[in-house]
């Protein structure tokens, strides 16, 4: 599978595990549903737009290596959280914790594919 590709399948799967956090945030109370929570659509649309329409040039890598970054931050604060445990025996507990290490996998792939691609370009406009 060429890299620029399974790049852009971990990142949408990234991408996706992300709504479903946020998501999962909200019915918990973690965060609220209001009106400021829109800040992640345009966030969520710079990301998809980076992996889908700017892929394999380097606004698109820089793009997904953010947005990866992002995803790979949250898994990283939940799981040192006070009340992991509490939340990983609650009803939904299960989704919750596997959401969070589907998004560290996919989010820590797709960190490492875009910097190989920034990489790559580096090398290649040296050349």
């Amino acid at each position: 599978m060429k890299q620029n590709l399974t790049l852009t399948i971990a990142s949408l799967l990234s991408v996706l595990l992300m709504t479903f956090h946020l998501t999962d945030d909200i019915v918990r109370g973690f965060a609220n549903g209001g009106v400021a929570l829109l800040i992640a659509v345009p966030i969520f649309v710079v990301w998809l737009y980076g992996t889908l329409v700017l892929a394999g040039r380097r606004s698109g890598y820089v793009i997904i290596l953010l947005g990866s970054l992002l995803g790979l931050l949250v898994p990283v604060l939940h799981m040192r959280g006070a009340h992991f445990g509490e939340i990983a025996k609650s009803t939904g507990g299960f989704f919750f914790v596997w959401t969070m290490i589907a998004l560290g996998v996919t989010a820590l792939i797709s960190v490492i594919l875009s910097v190989r691609g920034l990489w790559s370009l580096r090398r290649t406009t040296r050349d």
